[in-house]
């Protein structure tokens, strides 16, 4: 068969074209924006890409068109698809189809839910199962540095040789599906195991409110089996809200409040881990080195939903402790002239804040200059920016760019005073940060997007002053 997919560079819809292509399938696809990582891992998977949306490309005739949910009508090839009445289908669609819910190989599908940490809990459950020897199948919405690829089918697993794992792990993303099907994508996902990691206000481009959202995963909740597992952060009301309005299946909390010994939680913390409890009694003590509390949340899910398959906590700690992280969740870009520039996802305050927070325990009292984009459909709204100065304050300077925004970054940061600045010029962002950065400074920089490449044009100009 021949897939041809309308937003392919995307994390999701390339992780698609990869699962399709290890199937044999004949995949090509097309983006506005075809750039690196996605770009380099699908021609690396012998998958061809298109840069625009030309609609002479039905001429590929392609068997069925996989559509993007950044595909909206208008769209040149989509409206020729339609003309000419051509087959199509959205991305989550054709994975329940064509992976999840294969006849000859159903899967136990384990899903990763929540506003914050998808990508990372996601990673850290899929390592824990491969280092299991189970081998599953997976999509993240990043590259796991673990693995180096953001999508890959069930592999052979080590107990079962010759055999085909029913594993798969997924990012479960709460955002819409597609133009013509405006359902949360993770409904079409029927997980066996599901994450409920956390829950708050976002995407104000298509949800009106939290409660809006809240009904999404009330709709997630009714699709796991009676005999499946719900893993929920026992710390959030808007979680139990979710919960009240119809439960059936087995539930397992982690993170509950203070005081309380009920399911997963973190016991003694230790500069480089903490000790892990199940129902008040230790498991282990996971070392590793990555920084902040939401880290320790996403571990301790992860945990609990690898047990439900089997994997036991001492195994489960000891695999975290090999865990690699996600590329752009606090990734050391480089250091030049002595200033590290870190890469960071964050686009939420929620993310901001506890991202900032968990450089702050580990740097200490070394300066940290965040640089933010606010790119983000929900940050561009200005749905959030009476909560930015807020989730910036544990920064020692603020450099936000303030290109094709709404409204005023620099009225947002105002509670900040001088430790703030605001400009919409990439060229005298990069050197105003230049004339603030010495030696021992972390620049932290934080986007959904690539930032006009920011991270690599501080570090050279670092390392040409460095020179001099």
């Amino acid at each position: 068969m021949h897939i041809h997919i309308l937003g392919i560079c995307g994390t999701f819809m390339g992780g698609i074209a990869q699962l399709a292509r290890s199937a044999g399938h004949t995949v090509t696809g097309c983006d506005a924006n075809v750039y690196p990582p996605m770009s380099t891992q699908l021609e690396a998977a012998g998958i061809q890409l298109i840069e625009g949306y030309a609609p002479e490309q039905i001429n590929l005739g392609a068997d069925i068109y996989v559509i993007g949910n950044v595909v909206t009508r208008g769209n040149p090839l989509m409206e020729a698809i339609l003309n000419a009445g051509l087959p199509y289908i959205s991305g989550p669609q054709w994975l329940a189809e064509h992976v999840l819910r294969d006849r000859n190989a159903p899967k136990w599908v384990l899903a990763v839910a929540g506003t914050h940490g998808k990508t990372t809990t996601t990673s850290m459950l899929a390592w824990i199962l491969e280092y299991a020897g189970l081998a599953p199948g997976f999509l993240v919405g990043g590259v796991p540095e673990n693995f180096g690829v953001s999508a890959r089918a069930p592999g052979e697993p080590r107990q079962e040789p010759g055999g085909r794992s029913p594993f798969f792990v997924i990012e479960a993303d709460e955002y819409d599906t597609a133009f013509f099907d405006k359902r949360s994508k993770f409904v079409h996902y029927q997980p066996r195991t599901a994450i409920l990691n956390n829950l708050e206000f976002d995407h104000a481009d298509i949800f009106a409110d939290l409660p809006a959202i809240e009904t999404q995963f009330h709709h997630l909740v009714r699709t796991v089996p009676g005999q499946g597992r719900l893993v929920v952060n026992g710390g959030e009301d808007s979680l139990q809200r979710v919960l009240a309005r119809g439960c059936w299946s087995d539930v397992e909390y982690f993170g509950a409040p203070a005081g309380e010994t009920r399911g997963w939680q973190a016991g003694t913390r230790y500069d480089d881990g903490f000790e892990v409890l199940l129902d008040g009694r230790a498991q282990g003590r996971l070392r590793w080195d990555l920084m902040g509390e939401h880290n320790t949340q996403n571990a301790l899910a992860a945990l609990a939903a690898a047990r439900h398959v089997g994997v036991t906590p001492e195994v489960g700690i000891t695999a975290l402790a090999e865990f690699r992280n996600v590329k752009r969740r606090m990734e050391v870009r480089g250091v030049a002239d002595g200033v590290t520039v870190y890469d960071d996802f964050a686009h939420h305050p929620t993310a901001i804040a506890t991202t900032v927070a968990g450089l702050r325990s580990k740097v200490g009292a070394a300066r940290i200059l965040a640089v933010l984009e606010p790119r983000s459909n929900t940050m561009k709204l200005g749905v959030m920016k009476a909560a930015l100065a807020d989730s910036l304050r544990e920064a020692d300077k603020v450099f936000c760019y303030a290109a094709k925004l709404g409204w005023s970054p620099a009225e947002a940061l105002t509670p900040l005073g001088a430790l703030a600045q605001t400009l919409d010029d990439m060229d005298l962002l990069i050197e105003a940060i230049l004339a603030e950065a010495r030696p021992g400074d972390q620049i932290l920089v934080m986007s959904n997007g690539g930032f006009g490449g920011i991270h690599q044009r501080l570090l050279d100009r670092l390392q040409a002053r460095s020179a001099h």
